[in-house]
């Protein structure tokens, strides 16, 4: 999968109604940081950044063009409106490519069509984990192939994608849970709707 790029521009005005004024002209005001060096105010197009964060969610990794630079970095944090949802600030952090970073990425389901016992539904208990690794090692993604899961054998962080690659350390215990396949009991309350991910398989 290619590392998405998106074009930065060096932001010199601060202040909370300049701040606005880009947001009403539709750029995202940003910063880059890194261990022991200055931190760089910028600002991103927002619609450009928002489809980076649609196609490869927060954690991943991204190239920034920053006058005539390339500079790799991940998306740390991304602050939204709690209203509105609208994009508020993103923290950008510098790779160093002799240096593990830790972060959180999120849990991709994948293999619910090939479920053979049916109808089940497929609850996701973790969503996301937590790993440590050089900026190489770091995965577009993490799979939890349910294909093979039953009414008695769930789906343990162990059998992550991540799980057997010796260049990544999961803060996680490997005996956890990632997914469970139920039977359908035709009525669900509404704190486990909030708490779990579920997808209906039927014939």
């Amino acid at each position: 999968m290619a590392i998405p790029k998106i074009i930065a521009e060096a932001r010199d005005e601060k202040g909370k109604n300049k701040v606005n004024k880009l947001r009403k002209d539709k750029y995202l005001p940003g910063i880059i940081y890194g261990k022991g060096e200055t931190t760089q105010s910028v600002q991103v197009d927002r619609a450009e950044f928002q489809k980076i964060l649609n196609n490869y969610g927060t954690s991943a990794l991204v190239d920034i063009h920053l006058n005539s630079r390339t500079i790799p970095v991940i998306i740390k944090e991304v602050q939204k409106d709690p209203i509105k949802h609208q994009l508020l600030h993103v923290d950008f952090q510098k790779l160093v490519q002799n240096q593990k970073i830790r972060l959180t990425l999120p849990i991709t389901i994948i293999g619910r069509e090939n479920v053979k016992i049916r109808p089940s539904i497929v609850m996701q208990q973790l969503d996301e984990i937590e790993i440590e690794c050089f900026p190489k090692d770091i995965p577009h993604i993490v799979e939890a192939d349910v294909s093979t899961i039953d009414f008695k054998t769930p789906l343990f962080v162990s059998d992550l994608s991540i799980a057997k690659n010796e260049n990544i350390n999961i803060f996680r215990d490997l005996n956890d849970v990632v997914a469970t396949l139920n039977e359908p009991t035709g009525s669900k309350g509404v704190e486990d709707e909030e708490e779990v991910e579920e997808t209906t398989i039927t014939e």
